[in-house]
């Protein structure tokens, strides 16, 4: 098939488009926030939120253990139906929901107003304290939280792409201000994710047209990562069936491994995030394995500084914007696909922009 970009024409390649402007206003509304209030007597961080907000999550979750934080990740709503006994006096919430206003954010929030009433928590370090993070500045969830970090993403017209990235920005600086880092040194390395990802985008072009190519004949796609790269793992798969109604599960290599692996060969495309050092050498086998067990290069492809296929190919970076750079070949995985449905990328037919119904 021959890719022409007027295919993909529209509001959510805009989107993708603005997304190093977005890191740009982003962090520089970072570097002029105030500093954290004072946090003494918390005891348990629990990590919140729904869709793509709860993926890019999972960066932050992983700082926070690794420097000693007792600190846990559930999905909203099975905070609230499931998990609401986590929520003890001396809790740390950090709710992330880039409308600030979706069903399930609502009712955490007045079931914590509920439950912090009778003890004044606003004024008291025993109740639930609420980081919220959030792109709509006069949301519930930016003007009822204790605490509120701004992304500067702008209006998004459909599927999550800048708000993501942005997100993921911010959260990489609170998880830097909670354990104390130097702020200027965080805030110069999250400066970086602009240009890198701008340097990405400028053949974007090129790069959906060679994976129009790859992609032709793919049935069913895994999206899989390790470590922080769970964040673009989780969410790509997401905006995978959203932006281009195609089939596509993120998980992590691992479970991969246990039971669709079975699955490689025609028809099936395994993408694999080579993520961090610790573990790139087992992703990078995973390629080798699904290509050897799928019949060649079409089946699985890395994405990483070393990888052999250019649409997947990103620059090197710091692990502070590496699950930004992630996200770009996902969309443009999900661009290429819509080409080839025949579609107009990120258009909602069943879904709204914000979910409120649970």
């Amino acid at each position: 098939m021959r890719f022409d970009p007027s295919m993909v024409e529209g509001p959510y390649l805009n989107d993708i488009l603005a997304q190093p402007q977005a890191l740009e206003d982003t962090v520089a509304g970072l570097c002029h926030a105030p500093s954290l209030p004072d946090l003494t007597g918390v005891g348990r961080i629990v990590l919140t939120g729904m869709g793509a907000s709860y993926h890019a999550l999972q960066p932050l979750h992983i700082q926070l253990v690794e420097h000693g934080f007792h600190a846990v990740v559930y999905q909203t709503s099975e905070l609230i139906h499931y998990f609401a006994a986590a929520l003890t006096p001396r809790t740390l919430l950090i709710v992330v929901s880039q409308s600030g206003r979706s069903v399930e954010i609502v009712r955490l929030l007045d079931t914590l107003a509920a439950n912090n009433a009778p003890h004044h928590a606003a004024h008291n370090n025993d109740g639930v304290r609420t980081i919220g993070v959030t792109n709509t500045p006069q949301s519930p969830l930016a003007t009822r939280a204790d605490f509120t970090i701004l992304t500067r993403a702008g209006a998004e017209s459909s599927v999550s792409c800048k708000t993501f990235v942005a997100a993921l920005v911010a959260l990489e600086w609170l998880g830097a201000a909670l354990r104390g880092a130097d702020r200027k040194r965080i805030e110069s390395a999250l400066g970086e994710a602009a240009p890198a990802a701008q340097g990405y985008l400028a053949t974007w072009e090129a790069k959906v047209g060679a994976l129009v190519n790859l992609l032709d004949g793919v049935r069913s796609l895994f999206v899989t990562g390790r470590g922080a790269s769970m964040a673009a793992a989780g969410a790509g798969g997401l905006i995978l069936k959203e932006s281009a109604h195609f089939p596509a599960e993120g998980m992590t290599c691992s479970a991969f491994r246990h039971g669709p692996f079975e699955m490689s060969g025609a028809g099936v495309f395994a993408l694999v995030f080579a993520g961090d050092p610790r573990t790139a050498a087992l992703n990078e086998n995973l390629v080798l394995d699904v290509r050897n067990a799928g019949g060649g290069p079409r089946h699985a492809a890395l994405v990483g500084p070393q990888s052999d296929v250019e649409a997947f190919r990103i620059p090197p970076a710091a692990s502070a914007i590496r699950p930004v750079l992630e996200m770009l070949p996902v969309q443009m995985m999900s661009l290429a696909l819509a080409a080839l449905a025949g579609h107009q990328p990120g258009k909602f037919r069943l879904l709204t922009k914000v979910t409120t119904i649970e």
